[in-house]
């Protein structure tokens, strides 16, 4: 019982250490203010006030950075830019994975791995090395506008722009995508499809009224998959964005290193979790209601 009680309390020790205490340290530089100092923010426990000390910490936390979050309009526009980046680029990536994902399904086991392998191959690379490469296929003298001179056509300006970013995400992404929808097209059962034409469905019918409703679950995962880190990413439009390509990774990486403003990176990061937290929790509950429903 106590090795049973012990492995049970693993995972519950691990969230605490590796995301409970971070949170609670970056909730807490959220309530902080800004200070020319060393750490850059206040207040600080003075613990050698003991109790006192304590006190005196707590009264000094406060909410202005929220408010001073809400007052900039270039937190509102990084954020719903973010969410414009995620939510365009999660479309796209269903569009362009879920054929991959079922054409893959359709194979023959063997040839069902090896395909499988090569949408798994990428990550065997650094994932730096793949956005720089994609930067020498885009920039102005880069690969891509070589080939279009070589056939008589005009030069494209991809990079650092919008279309660049997508493109990225994208790529990036496509594999979280297809995975999940894999994972559930791959087992679907082939009677299924077998009795819908029996009663008369055309493929086409077969897949909206059969396929396409089983493979639901993988489509909620591959979207939140995708979605969630997409909000938060900083290499893609870093590397790949112009100057004006505004996401929330970029803005926490310019409140803390450029600014110094630690206070509102964190207040940044705690209104990115809590917008992320709600698919989450929509998704599970959804999840719940279907095994509910199954048992």
């Amino acid at each position: 019982m106590k090795r049973t009680g012990i492995a049970a309390l693993a995972p519950f020790l691990w969230l605490a250490l590796f995301f409970l205490f971070p949170f609670l340290l970056v909730a807490k530089l959220s309530l902080s203010d800004t200070v020319l100092a060393m750490p850059p923010y206040a207040p600080r426990i003075d613990w050698s006030r003991g109790l006192a000390g304590v006190a005196a910490f707590l009264r000094g936390l406060d909410l202005e950075t929220y408010a001073r979050l809400g007052a900039d309009r270039i937190y509102l526009v990084s954020y719903l830019s973010s969410l414009k980046f995620a939510g365009i680029s999660t479309l796209v990536l269903l569009l362009i994975g879920y054929p991959i994902a079922y054409g893959m399904s359709r194979f023959a086991p063997t040839t069902r791995q090896a395909l499988l392998m090569a949408v798994i191959l990428p990550f065997w690379t650094s994932f730096l090395i793949r956005i720089y490469a994609w930067i020498a296929i885009l920039k102005p003298a880069g690969i891509l506008n070589a080939a279009l001179a070589s056939m008589g056509l005009p030069a494209l300006t991809i990079l650092n722009t919008d279309t660049a970013v997508y493109l990225g995400l994208v790529y990036a992404y496509l594999p979280f995508m297809v995975l999940p929808l894999y994972a559930v097209l791959h087992r679907q059962d082939e009677t299924l499809l077998e009795a819908a034409a029996d009663l008369g469905a055309t493929p086409l019918q077969a897949f909206w009224r059969v396929t396409f409703p089983i493979s639901l679950p993988g489509v909620a995962a591959g979207a939140l998959l995708c979605f969630i880190p997409m909000v938060g990413e900083f290499v893609i439009p870093d590397l790949m964005g112009g100057s004006g390509t505004l996401m929330l990774g970029r803005t926490i990486w310019t409140e803390f290193f450029a600014n110094r403003d630690w206070p509102a990176a964190s207040a940044v990061a705690i209104v990115l979790l809590a917008t992320l937290m709600a698919p989450i929790l929509i998704h599970q509950r959804r999840q719940a209601r279907l095994l509910g429903g199954a048992g």
